[in-house]
């Protein structure tokens, strides 16, 4: 028998709606309009006929005993067949309507992010037969939507209203997430936080703000920022922040960092050793767990064990209640290491031992924003297997109740997403098979080579250490080519620069430059050749797959090697300056810009239909940035010689022999633009 599914499907809501409930209801009710060109006639009351019936659980339904749970079931009504969609709390609603919308109705989990609309039909069979929703590996499971600057500018009004939250929070539910730090640091007035509340979301906060209490010095412009001296002050912040917060659904971050996100100590120097800052810490997680236990019946708490407050826990001096979730994290680029701060690179583990009692979980980047070599705009630039591999070994090592993952804009980092929702969900993934079956719902058109090409993507980043996850994402490109140029410019090219160390080790400038050149120079054959190997295969898919292929890896692709080619030609200036050639210099820097400036290009062409903006706050890899600072140096370049008549190199180099010695100066003094002059000389020198 098959349950059918057609325009005149009747739904039958609960009466007076939670508000997650109805946010997905408008989901189900678009998606069932789109699919089949009909909006659904729904009913509330408890004796109205429907088809499909969403409502809660009773005993008799047998659903799964356990939070967010949810069942299919079908019942026999008369001479008709009913679907029963039956959750005993709004969350399992929630993903049973979600988990129809996707299994039947066939909308992904990333349509509206991917541009992959499902396919209309008249009419869908469905085998009769219940269903139980199968638990999540891991309790809590969320994202950071951390770094959000095209989220932010993507539209004007700022804080970004419910237009830019709404589908952030639709996927992570279609996702199977049930958490979320809704944005960094974002204006207290803005929706964020209640939207993702509204819509059936866990909220935590950012480990800087514990409690997502306001920021000390933002309330206290002019205090001291110290717990020590000012305790009264800090605890009224604390207050406020679970008086406001204690009747929706938290996850408490009971924490204390400096302001700014640094350790306190920085401003109060008079925590001079780990016992001193250990106590600190431990007694104010204690002051904070005890404010919420107060306020809030059996809270859900944890503690990010982020840079020094892993360090401190590791050697004993933090110690904190083991109901308590602690939360490790990598080190940004998907190892379950320390982080790299500045050139210090101890890549201690950071997973808990067998002694650590208590629960635990994982703060996971697919994205990650350092001013050194992190992927913000591009894929995660290391093989998937590497991320499947260090989440599930934290499984393993008991880190298995919570999952934060750093989200960044959503949009460039789908893939990787969709990968942690497989692990969230399971426990475990096969990268292989996780990677046909996304580029079969991806690319319904395409061919078997697209995983192919996916898969070498991350074979063809540029690996600039000895580690696994020394691998190269585009801000690589962008952060150490502006400190170059700054640090040359400033005269300072006769010593290292010491914020370059981090990839080079400690040698003269201009090795560290040549090594950056290098580096890049030996990635960019291998990036061409997978540029073509797309562009070669564009033309056999349909419209839809050709654009989506462009969108989230042509674009990747083309921003790596961008940013390469534009180091390259950054170091071959340098190179050239130092032997003194300036003219040479100088079309090298003009190449460099115009090299950088193909990857603003690259983004400005993603921005079609409703994307239109969307990259126009890329502040923080910042590619506007880096074309600047080209187009400033190639005009300090045109300096050295060409001035002050902007004539000489035209002269010298260009000019026909037989007007060299005639000409008259007077008809004859209009310079060339920097452009026309590059192109010329670099046809001249055959660069």
């Amino acid at each position: 028998m098959a349950f059918i599914i057609d325009r005149k499907t009747t739904y039958r809501i609960p009466p007076h709606p939670s508000s997650p409930v109805r946010h997905v209801w408008k989901m189900v009710e678009r998606d069932h309009a789109q699919v089949l060109g009909a909006v659904p006639r729904h009913v509330l009351g408890a004796d109205e006929p429907a088809d499909v019936v969403i409502r809660y659980a009773v005993s008799q339904d047998r659903c799964p005993d356990r939070p967010e749970a949810f069942c299919f079931r079908f019942v026999k009504d008369g001479g008709r067949t009913t679907l029963h969609i039956a959750a005993a709390d709004d969350l399992g609603l929630v993903y049973g309507m979600l988990e129809y919308s996707g299994k039947y109705l066939g909308v992904d989990p990333f349509w509206f992010w991917a541009d992959l609309s499902p396919e209309r039909r008249s009419r869908i069979e469905i085998p009769e037969g219940d269903y139980d929703s199968p638990e999540p590996f891991v309790r809590f499971r969320g994202w950071f939507v951390n770094d959000e600057v095209c989220l932010i500018g993507w539209k004007e009004e700022y804080p970004p209203t419910s237009e830019v939250w709404e589908p952030v929070f639709e996927a992570l539910l279609r996702c199977g997430g049930n958490m979320v730090i809704p944005g960094t640091d974002l204006p207290k007035h803005g929706v964020h936080a209640d939207v993702a509340a509204e819509m059936g979301l866990w909220v935590t906060h950012h480990h800087a703000e514990p409690l997502g209490a306001e920021m000390f010095l933002r309330a206290y412009p002019g205090k001291k920022a110290s717990y020590q001296e000012n305790p009264e002050l800090f605890e009224t912040l604390w207050e406020k922040a679970i008086e406001k917060q204690k009747d929706r659904n938290i996850v408490w971050v009971l924490s204390f960092r400096g302001q700014g996100d640094q350790p306190f100590w920085v401003q109060d120097p008079a925590f001079d050793t780990p016992e001193k800052r250990g106590e600190m810490i431990s007694r104010v997680v204690r002051k904070q767990y005890d404010m919420v236990r107060a306020k809030v019946t059996d809270p859900y708490c944890c503690v990010a064990f982020y840079g020094e407050i892993s360090e401190l826990y590791k050697a004993g001096h933090i110690h904190i209640p083991d109901d308590i979730i602690k939360i490790w994290a990598d080190n940004g680029y998907g190892k379950m290491v320390s982080r790299r701060n500045g050139n210090e690179n101890l890549r201690v583990p950071s997973l808990p031992e067998l002694q650590d009692k208590g629960k635990h979980g994982i703060y996971y980047h697919v994205t990650f924003h350092d001013l050194q070599a992190s992927n913000h705009l591009t894929l995660f630039p290391a093989p998937a297997s590497l991320i499947s591999g260090e989440v599930e070994q934290a499984f393993r090592a008991g880190a298995n109740d919570y999952v934060l993952v750093n989200s960044g804009n959503i949009r460039p980092h789908v893939y990787t997403l969709d990968l942690i929702r497989e692990l969230w969900t399971q426990g475990e993934a096969d990268t292989e098979e996780h990677l046909q079956t996304f580029v079969r719902r991806m690319f319904p058109s395409g061919s078997p080579e697209i995983a192919a090409l996916f898969r070498e993507y991350a074979g063809r980043t540029v690996p600039y250490g000895p580690n696994e996850d020394d691998r190269a994402g585009d801000e690589f490109y962008h952060h150490p080519a502006r400190q170059i140029v700054g640090h040359w410019l400033q005269g300072k090219s006769d010593q290292p620069h010491a914020r370059l160390n981090w990839a080079t080790g400690v040698f003269d400038f201009p090795e560290q430059v040549e090594w950056f050149r290098r580096k890049c120079a030996e990635a960019v054959p291998g990036l061409r050749e997978l540029r073509e190997r797309i562009e070669q295969l564009l033309p056999e898919l349909a419209e839809p797959d050709r654009l989506r292929l462009k969108d989230h890896l042509l674009l990747h692709v083309e921003l790596h090697l961008s940013g390469c080619e534009g180091f390259e030609a950054l170091g071959q200036s340098y190179s050239a300056y130092r032997n003194g050639n300036y003219p040479l210099a100088f079309v090298y820097a003009s190449q460099a810009m115009w090299n950088y400036r193909r990857g603003r290009v690259a983004l400005q062409e993603a921005e079609h239909g409703k994307w239109a903006n969307f990259f126009r706050a890329d502040w923080l890899t910042n590619i506007d940035s880096t074309v600047q600072n080209m187009d400033t140096l190639r005009r300090w370049l045109r300096m050295h010689g060409d001035s002050p008549d902007f004539f000489a190199w035209y002269k010298h180099f260009l000019m026909p022999e037989t007007e060299k010695y005639i000409y008259l100066e007077n008809t004859h003094r209009n310079p060339l633009s920097d452009d026309e002059l590059a192109q010329r000389l670099a046809d001249k020198f055959g660069v």
